[in-house]
C-alpha cells in the first residue's frame, strides 16, 4: 500500500464539465505525439531544436581532429557526433568494444579553447592556441587536448558542444527520458529500417536493463501490433515505448487524488501538495503548478493537470527529495570561518596514489571544480631556483610551484566566489621560501590577503564575505614561535604517537628554525600553523587565526577522549584534519567523525572516488555549492555543551518508503544478457549513535522499472549533522554487491513526501534518467537544543 492520505475525498469545486474531461484525459507524452519513430536518432536532435544548427550539422559529419598526450604522442584521430546528440564517437587505433569508443555529453565538465590546459601549455606549441580545445571530464577521465585543422573547425566544436550542453541542461527530466529511450530504439534497429521486429524489440529490452518473460513480451508485442505483420512501425513503436514506460505506482496517487475523471482541479493538487507536506502550499501556488508542468492546453485553459503533467511535475526540481531552495545561497555568511565547514583537498596535486602517482595542475583545476575552497601545496626545493611541488622522498612527478598559483589564479573563482585557503606544507630553504612568496604576490597580486583586514580587530577571522581573496595557511615567524623558541612545520601532528618520528621531527625542525623566510612568514595573516598543545584556552587575548593540522589518528583520539573540549575548541579555531600516511593508495577516511566535532578542514583525496568522497560532495551539495557550510548551532556556541559521543536521546524519526526505481543503468553494457538484479539501501551517517544502514529485498533482473514498496525508519539523536546516503546495487549471490548508482544529501534538505532520488556514478556524473521513487516522512519530537 502506498503512503499518503487515502481519506474521503472532498468534494471538488466547480467541477470539472465532462466534455473537458474527456477531452484531456491521458493523452500521449508530448515526446511521443507525432508519431512514427523515423530515424529515431535525429529524431533525438530535432526535439533539442538543434538539427539546423551548423555548428551541430558539422559535428555530426564529424572532424580529423589531432589528439595531443605528449611531445611524441600526437596522433589524429576522427571524432563524430551520434545522432542521439548525447554521445560523441571516437576513433582507436586498436578497436575496442562500443562503450570505449564514446564519451557522453553530459559527463564533461568544461570546454576550454586555446592553451588552457597543462597537456597543452606543455605539448601543443606546434598548433596555434585559436586551433586547439580541451574538453574536461567530471570524475578521474582524463583531459581530451584537442588541434583542429582549422580555428573555423575549433570554433564549431566548441560552440556545438557549448549548446548541447546548455540544452541538455535545459532538458525536463520527461524530455531526457525520452531522449533516452529513442537513443535505444534506434540502437536495437539493427538494419535501421525504422521498423522493429520482435527480436529487436527484445534487443531493446535488454539494453534499457529489463529480462521480460518471452511470452509476455510477445503479447505486448502484438497488442501494439495493429497492422499484424510482425513489425513495429511508427505509432505502434510509440504506443509499445507509452507501455513500456508506464508508473503504475504514479497513477494510483494520481487516481486517489483525482477521482474518476482522472484530471486534478487546482483544488485537489493543493491536497496533495499539502499531504506532501509543502512549506506555503497555496491554491495559487497549485495554479502556478498547473500552468508550468501541464502539457495539454486544452486542460491548462481549464486549470486542470493530467497524469502526464503530474508525472513532469514529479519529476521536475520541484519534486526531487533535494530541498530547491537549498540549492541556493541560503546561509548566512557573515561569521567567523570558525563557523564554517570548509570544502578542504589533501595532496590535491596528486591525480593517482601518494606513492608513484601524476602531480598535475590539472588537480587543482578538478578541485576547484567540485567546490573546494582548501587546496594543499606539498613544497620541495627544485632545480634552476624554482619550488616544485610533488609528494616527498616518492616517486610521484612534480610541478612547477609557480605553475600551480598561476592555476590558482586562473580557476579558483570559477564555482565560488568565496575565500581560498592554500594550505602550505613548506619543505624549502630560505631562499626558495622566498622565490615562493614572490610568485604568490606577483600571480596573486590583488587576490592575495597580505595584511589583516580589520584594523581595530587585526586578530579576528574574517568571514567568507572576503570574496575573491586567496588566504595563505602556513609558519609564522616569530609570531608562531613556542616558549622553547621552535618554529612549527604544517604536519607536526602526524602520527605522533610514535615518539621516535616525533623526535626526528622535533630535530628537523629546530635544524630549519634559523631557514624560516620573512617574506612567507608574512602571508600567514589570518591562518597561522600552530601545534596543538591543549584544548584549554590560552590566558591572554584569543587567537583565533591560530590553525592546527592534525592526522585523522590524532583527530579520533580527542575526539573519543576530549569530546565536549574540541567541540569547544573548534568553535573558536579553524581545525584541518588529513588522511593517515599509512593510506599509501589514497584511500580516504569518514568524514563525517570529524564534522560531528565542528572540524571545519577536513581534508580527503579528490582523486579517490568512494563513499567518503560522496559524503564530502552530500555535504557541500546545497548552499549554492560554494564551498562552504554553516556548522549547526551546538558546533558554533562558544559555551555549548554538545558532544558527539554523548548526543542524548532520540528525537526525530525518518521514515523512507522505497518503492520504485527507474532505468538504472546497465553494469555491462558490452553483455546483452546481463540485467541487474537491483537493491536499495539506506545509509545514514552522523553521530555514532545515528549511524545505520538498511536495505530492500533485490528485485531480479529488472534495472528498468523495479518495484519495493518496503518501508526503512531510522531513529535519530542530532539530526541537524545527518547525511543520507541512497545507494542501489547489483546484487550477487557469491561476490559483493556491484554499486549502480548514489545519491547523497543532508537530512535538513531532505522534502517530505513523494520524491524522486535522481543518482549519480562513482564519480559524481549524472546517471540522467536514472531515478529511485520514495515516499519520506520526517517526525520531530522535539527541536535541537
Amino acid at each position: 500500500m502506498l503512503c499518503g492520505r487515502w481519506g474521503s475525498r472532498r468534494r471538488r469545486e466547480p467541477p470539472v464539465p465532462a466534455q473537458v474531461a474527456a477531452t484531456v484525459a491521458l493523452p500521449p507524452p508530448p515526446a511521443l505525439q507525432d508519431g512514427g519513430a523515423r530515424r529515431p536518432g535525429l529524431r533525438a536532435l530535432k526535439k533539442m531544436g538543434l538539427t539546423e544548427d551548423e555548428d551541430v550539422r558539422a559535428m555530426l559529419r564529424g572532424s580529423r581532429l589531432c589528439k595531443i598526450r605528449s611531445r611524441t604522442w600526437q596522433k589524429e584521430r576522427l571524432y563524430r557526433l551520434q545522432e542521439d546528440g548525447l554521445t560523441v564517437w571516437f576513433q582507436r587505433r586498436i578497436p575496442h568494444a562500443p562503450s570505449q569508443h564514446i564519451f557522453f555529453v553530459q559527463h564533461i565538465e568544461a570546454v576550454r579553447e586555446g592553451h588552457q590546459s597543462e597537456g597543452l601549455r606543455r605539448f601543443g606549441g606546434a598548433f596555434a592556441p585559436a586551433r586547439c580545445l580541451t574538453i574536461a571530464f567530471k570524475g578521474r577521465r582524463k583531459n581530451l587536448d584537442l588541434a583542429a585543422p582549422t580555428a573555423e573547425e575549433a570554433q564549431r566544436w566548441v560552440r556545438g558542444l557549448a549548446k548541447l550542453r546548455a540544452r541538455l541542461e535545459a532538458m525536463s527530466q520527461r524530455e531526457r527520458l525520452d531522449h533516452w529511450i529513442h537513443s535505444y530504439l534506434h540502437r536495437a534497429d539493427s538494419n535501421q529500417d525504422s521498423k522493429m521486429s520482435f527480436k529487436e524489440i527484445k534487443s531493446l529490452l535488454r539494453m534499457v536493463n529489463v529480462d521480460m518473460n518471452d511470452m509476455y513480451a510477445y503479447r505486448l508485442f502484438k497488442e501494439c501490433d495493429h497492422s499484424d505483420n510482425e513489425r513495429l512501425e511508427g505509432t505502434e513503436i510509440e504506443e509499445f515505448l507509452r507501455r513500456l514506460l508506464k508508473r503504475p505506482e504514479l497513477e494510483e496517487i494520481f487516481r486517489r487524488y483525482s477521482g474518476e475523471d482522472r484530471v486534478l482541479s487546482a483544488p485537489e493538487l493543493l491536497e496533495f501538495l499539502e499531504d506532501q507536506g509543502e512549506d506555503g502550499a497555496t491554491l495559487a501556488h497549485a495554479q502556478q503548478l498547473i500552468q508550468t508542468y501541464e502539457l495539454n492546453e486544452t486542460a491548462k485553459q481549464h486549470e486542470l493537470m493530467t497524469l502526464d503533467g503530474f508525472m513532469m511535475y514529479l519529476l521536475s526540481p520541484e519534486g526531487d527529495a533535494l530541498n530547491p531552495a537549498h540549492t541556493c545561497m541560503f546561509q548566512d555568511m557573515d561569521q567567523p570561518l570558525s563557523h564554517y565547514f570548509i570544502s578542504s583537498s589533501h595532496n590535491t596535486y596528486l591525480t593517482d596514489s601518494q606513492i608513484g602517482g601524476l602531480s598535475s595542475t590539472e588537480a587543482y583545476v578538478r578541485a576547484f571544480a567540485q567546490g573546494c575552497r582548501c587546496v594543499e601545496l606539498d613544497c620541495w626545493e627544485g632545480p634552476g631556483g624554482e619550488p616544485v611541488i610533488y609528494h616527498g622522498h616518492t616517486l610521484t612527478s612534480k610541478i612547477l610551484f609557480r605553475d600551480v598559483v598561476q592555476a590558482v589564479r586562473d580557476h579558483a573563482f570559477t564555482l565560488s566566489p568565496y575565500p581560498v585557503i592554500l594550505s602550505l606544507e613548506n619543505h624549502c630553504g630560505l631562499e626558495q621560501q622566498a622565490v615562493m612568496a614572490c610568485h604568490l604576490r606577483t600571480i596573486l597580486g590583488d587576490m592575495l590577503v597580505t595584511q589583516a583586514l580589520d584594523s581595530q580587530n587585526p586578530e579576528e577571522l574574517p568571514s567568507p564575505e572576503l570574496k575573491g581573496r586567496v588566504l595563505v595557511k602556513g609558519k609564522k615567524l616569530p609570531a608562531a614561535r613556542n616558549e622553547d623558541g621552535r618554529i612549527l612545520s604544517d604536519r607536526e601532528e602526524e602520527e605522533e604517537e610514535e615518539e621516535e618520528e616525533e623526535r626526528v621531527e622535533a630535530a628537523e625542525q629546530k635544524r630549519q628554525a634559523k631557514q624560516i623566510s620573512p617574506e612567507l612568514s608574512a602571508l600567514a595573516v589570518y591562518c597561522c600553523a600552530t601545534r596543538l598543545r591543549t584544548l584549554r584556552p590560552a590566558p591572554g587575548p584569543p587567537q583565533p587565526y591560530q590553525v592546527s593540522s592534525l592526522s585523522e589518528r590524532k583527530a579520533k583520539k580527542l575526539i573519543r577522549e576530549a569530546g565536549n573540549s574540541f567541540v569547544r575548541h573548534n568553535t573558536r579555531q579553524l581545525t584541518r584534519v588529513y588522511p593517515s600516511g599509512l593510506r599509501m593508495n589514497s584511500a580516504n577516511y569518514s568524514p563525517q567523525e570529524m564534522w560531528n566535532s565542528g572540524c571545519q578542514l577536513v581534508a580527503l583525496n579528490f582523486q579517490t572516488p568512494g563513499y567518503e568522497m560522496d559524503l564530502n560532495a552530500g555535504r557541500f551539495l546545497v548552499n549554492g555549492q560554494c564551498g562552504y557550510i554553516l556548522k549547526p548551532a551546538c558546533l558554533r556556541q562558544p559555551d555549548t555543551n554538545f558532544d558527539p559521543e554523548s548526543p542524548g536521546p532520540p528525537r526525530t524519526t525518518l521514515t523512507i518508503q522505497v518503492l520504485t526505481a527507474q532505468q538504472l543503468p546497465k553494469l555491462n553494457a558490452e553483455k546483452p544478457s546481463s540485467i541487474v538484479d537491483p537493491l536499495v539501501r539506506v545509509e545514514i551517517y552522523g553521530v555514532p549513535m545515528d549511524c545505520a544502514r538498511k536495505e530492500t529485498n533485490y528485485v531480479l533482473n529488472n534495472g528498468f522499472n523495479p518495484h519495493w514498496g518496503q518501508t526503512l525508519q531510522f531513529q535519530l539523536r542530532a539530526p541537524e549533522l545527518v547525511l543520507v546516503r541512497f545507494v542501489v546495487e547489483d546484487y550477487d549471490t557469491t561476490s559483493p554487491n556491484d554499486f549502480v548508482g548514489q545519491f547523497t544529501l543532508p537530512l535538513n534538505s531532505l522534502k517530505q513526501g513523494y520524491r524522486h532520488i535522481h543518482l549519480l556514478s562513482k564519480d559524481g556524473a549524472s546517471l540522467s534518467p536514472a531515478t529511485i521513487f520514495v515516499h519520506i516522512r520526517v517526525q520531530h519530537s522535539r527541536g535541537p537544543d
